[in-house]
């Protein structure tokens, strides 16, 4: 019998197999609700006494209970189970690992519901992971978004805009675009609008609908990837919790600098001090400025 400390241990061995991963294989001969797409990202593994779900950074949610019979198996690739097939509920399968569940007395997905997401601001978006998604439709919607201090990295997630980026993939969309996450949207033109679409339905064709590479590794570039370095400019990706789920989101502060804050120098320190002629004779007789008139 599965105990809550059981499966908590269990939910954080799937949560390292898991987690960052895109979906390879999905297998659930009974479940119900809709299928998570292969390609999407897993983001979350959570427990909560004999409950487990796995979410996709798209917000589907693969919610099981495992009640008095039903247990989770974590195998690596071509490893035999430990219980028959037939008493499989759900097989979830990512590069070098399958999470096997047999026996749960529920097996259920269903779309996370995202309260910060305006159900005043239209029509929904168009839907992005689609073969040929409407580009264009979805750059309208963001030049149209109502809340235009919103957060660049914010309104991508907005369904309104268009369906299917997650969390995942709006890292990558903001790295691939150059765009600094945090640009208010009233600080982006057409032209930055558009090219933020351009990246999101090339980064999502890339993940959801082209062969993976034969390692099976599709190349994220800052998901998951704080503290190391940035693979187009070596600086350091950072990480920050933004919204109201608090999800983390990855950028590089080195070369996603698009619309971002402008960094105050030191000079521009010294510019906004008053220009009255005793002030100007004090900067000039601090050490640092008579060795640079000096030279």
């Amino acid at each position: 019998m599965p105990e809550g400390e059981a499966i908590h241990r269990t939910a954080a061995a799937l949560r390292t197999a898991l987690v960052g991963r895109p979906l390879l294989s999905f297998e659930a001969p009974q479940v119900e609700g809709p299928l998570p797409a292969l390609g999407r990202v897993i983001e979350l593994v959570e427990s909560r006494g004999r409950l487990l779900d796995v979410i996709w950074d798209d917000g589907l949610v693969l919610h099981t209970s495992m009640r008095l019979s039903g247990t989770w198996h974590l195998y690596r690739t071509g490893e035999r189970w430990r219980k028959p097939s037939s008493q499989l509920r759900v097989s979830i399968t990512v590069d070098g690992f399958s999470a096997v569940c047999f026996n749960a007395r529920t097996v259920e997905t269903y779309r996370e519901f995202d309260t910060h997401r305006h159900p005043g601001f239209g029509p929904p978006g168009p839907d992005l992971s689609v073969e040929r998604p409407d580009l264009a439709a979805a750059v309208e919607a963001l030049c149209r978004y109502p809340d235009l201090d919103a957060p660049i990295a914010e309104a991508l997630l907005d369904q309104h805009v268009a369906w299917g980026v997650g969390n995942v993939f709006r890292s990558e969309v903001l790295w691939a675009s150059r765009q600094h996450p945090f640009a208010p949207v009233s600080m982006l033109n057409r032209d930055d609008m558009e090219r933020v679409v351009a990246a999101a339905g090339k980064v999502m064709h890339v993940h959801l609908h082209e062969p993976p590479s034969p390692n099976g590794e599709r190349g994220l570039a800052v998901y998951g990837r704080n503290g190391q370095r940035c693979p187009r400019c070596g600086d350091t990706v950072e990480v920050r919790r933004i919204g109201e789920h608090a999800r983390l989101l990855y950028w590089c502060p080195g070369c996603q600098v698009h619309r971002g804050p402008r960094v105050v120098t030191a000079d521009d320190v010294e510019r906004s001090m008053d220009p009255h002629p005793a002030a100007t004779k004090f900067l000039a007789e601090l050490p640092w400025r008579r060795r640079d008139l000096a030279g």
